[in-house]
């Protein structure tokens, strides 16, 4: 049923149930909000109303209606420019910055900050109201997310993410009036609750009151101490967002300029993730293959996503047995060259700093877990986002999208199609069936496209033909999806041989240190084709076909699954206090 009514004297139809808000967007009318978020990648539509900057001017209505909550009925007359609207609108964001520090110059979301720009629109260059301002200390427990709850505007956004869409529920209101702001119960720091760092609260956030702990001077320090030997990985969903930064187009694959930007701020060694991908599958399919023929421990989890990771240890302790005990991709490059590749340049492990590219803050925390260091040595020193590369590449001057592309250097840096697909989610699953699909059958299978595990979906199943096995599987993308998952297995109503999690919704495409994208799912999938894309354009396209791969068995580690490769690239779980 359509509801029909008019906004500053033009006719609109909508569906019942729209918002104000809604139907001004039909008639491109726009409203401003702050706490308002269409979260089309989550499928959510945060709707508090409570910056109040939406209010509109609704005929026969005394009071002033926030856009963003206010269905629409049959005949409503709205007015959206009234100077009645536009003062109360100038009022409530003047109140708003009466209590938020002015420090825009060095804020981690300057030029990002919705709270900035809307006071730009609506030209607000002096404050009417001067006074108290609420102080808080700065939480930097994690090592992945900050907090300044000195800029917290009380949207709500970071609540959706972390509560309705994640359903990890670290972060509520908490005080009243003056007092109020989004945190975790008593104030605690993040480090010591059960947040799994995913970053989607950051994504969120429209102000600088969650952005990621800043890493870029460790990696600057780094790069000018001559006694070290810096090299570089960058993950599969950097090189199909970082254009982003510099005006290029969403889905823009940059993979031979983010090279050619990370040599030129001085990296010995450039690599890639994709290798340490393909090396992952080598393990995790050889440990799919074992479960299914011994019919235990299934179904066997992906454990490739450190916030998915910690989100089970946390959640479902029970279920702790069945994760893959392959080490994620960025933790086993770290242990490779460390190892390998430290011993073939002659440099000791404590000497080689591994810096990692990465679109995700969970990164962060996982490179700091007490598992994933030996002797005192990290396999991964330090961890930076998308953003921090972008500002590092800015900070050196360098024209990003004006570079020629170079290629990644060996012998860390040759890689296949199953590993650019990892950025995606259903991409750690499809690369492991197109091995597992050759294993089993012992044949070069070339139906390598399973379709059928793609897509933006928080939750696809399938069953896959391979030999005479009918492999049953399921992705899931979203913690909030993964609950939903991991309950049915829990009750007996849901049977699989695999399954692949990532925490992010859409997967590591959609990773909190990536490019904002305002919920904008048109971005995500430009960046999801992308990875396609680059998947299809490249020569090989099954990660133990990867010749580089290959000689790493033949000369250091054996084969999948060995004494040598499990010391190396396998880990275990830790259930943990709630």
């Amino acid at each position: 049923m359509d509801i029909n009514l008019t906004i500053n004297g033009q006719p609109v139809s909508v569906k019942a149930g729209s918002t104000i808000l809604e139907a001004a967007e039909k008639l491109d009318i726009r409203i401003p909000t702050l706490c308002h978020l269409k979260m089309d990648c989550f499928h959510v539509d945060h709707r508090s109303a409570s910056c109040r900057v939406c209010v509109v001017e609704v005929k026969g209505r005394p009071n002033l209606a926030p856009a963003c909550s206010t269905p629409v009925a049959e005949g409503m007359e709205v007015k959206t420019n009234s100077l009645r609207a536009i003062n109360a609108r100038r009022t409530m964001l003047d109140l708003l910055l009466s209590d938020h520090p002015k420090d825009c110059l060095i804020c981690p979301k300057n030029l990002h900050c919705q709270l900035q720009s809307l006071a730009q629109e609506l030209g607000l260059h002096q404050l009417l109201f001067k006074g108290e301002q609420s102080t808080y200390n700065r939480d930097l427990s994690s090592n992945a997310i900050a907090r300044d709850l000195d800029k917290c505007i009380m949207c709500r956004r970071c609540e959706t993410a972390c509560n309705t869409i994640q359903t990890v529920g670290v972060l509520s209101a908490v005080g009243r009036g003056f007092q109020a702001v989004v945190a975790p119960a008593g104030l605690k720091p993040l480090a010591e609750t059960e947040c799994v760092f995913c970053g989607q609260c950051v994504q969120a956030c429209p102000v600088g009151a969650l952005s990621e702990i800043d890493c870029k001077y460790p990696v600057w320090r780094a790069l000018n101490d001559p006694t070290k030997t810096v090299v570089v990985q960058t993950a599969p969903a950097v090189r199909v967002a970082i254009g982003e930064c510099f005006g290029m187009e969403p889905g823009s694959i940059s993979t031979g300029k983010l090279v050619h930007a990370l040599q030129m701020l001085g990296f010995d060694k450039v690599f890639d993730t994709d290798w340490a991908a393909d090396l992952t599958i080598m393990e995790e399919t050889t440990e799919l293959i074992e479960r299914i023929k011994k019919n235990e421990k299934l179904p066997i989890l992906t454990s490739c996503c450190p916030g998915w990771v910690k989100f089970l240890e946390h959640q479902f302790p029970d279920l702790i047995y069945m994760p893959s005990s392959a080490k994620s991709p960025q933790q086993m490059f770290g242990a490779i060259a460390k190892s390998y590749y430290a011993q073939k340049i002659g440099v000791e492990p404590k000497d080689m700093v591994v810096v990692s590219v990465m679109p995700c803050l969970s990164k962060k925390y996982e490179a700091s877990r007490e598992e994933f260091s030996h002797d005192g040595v990290r396999d991964v020193d330090i961890v930076i986002s998308t953003r921090e590369l972008a500002d590092m590449i800015r900070e050196a001057g360098i024209r990003f999208d004006q570079l020629e592309d170079r290629p990644y250097d060996s012998p860390l840096g040759e890689s296949t199609g199953a590993a650019v697909i990892f950025g995606a989610t259903g991409g750690v699953l499809e690369a492991a069936l197109r091995t597992a699909a050759d294993w089993i059958t012992g044949e070069d299978v070339k139906a390598i496209d399973f379709e059928a595990v793609r897509g933006l979906e928080g939750i696809k199943e399938a069953t896959v033909k391979v030999g005479d096995l009918e492999l049953r599987a399921a992705v899931c993308s979203g913690l909030g999806n993964a609950r939903k998952l991991l309950e049915r297995i829990r009750r007996g109503e849901a049977h699989y041989h695999a399954i692949e999690i990532m925490a992010c919704p859409g997967g590591c495409l959609n990773g909190g240190g990536q490019p904002y994208h305002g919920g904008d799912e048109t971005i995500l999938a430009k960046r999801l084709e992308a990875l396609y894309r680059a998947d299809r354009d490249l020569p090989i396209r099954k990660s133990h076909e990867n010749p580089s791969i290959q000689k790493i068995y033949e000369e250091f580690l054996g084969e999948p699954g060995s004494h040598a490769a499990h010391k190396l690239l396998h880990t275990t779980y830790t259930p943990r206090k709630n």
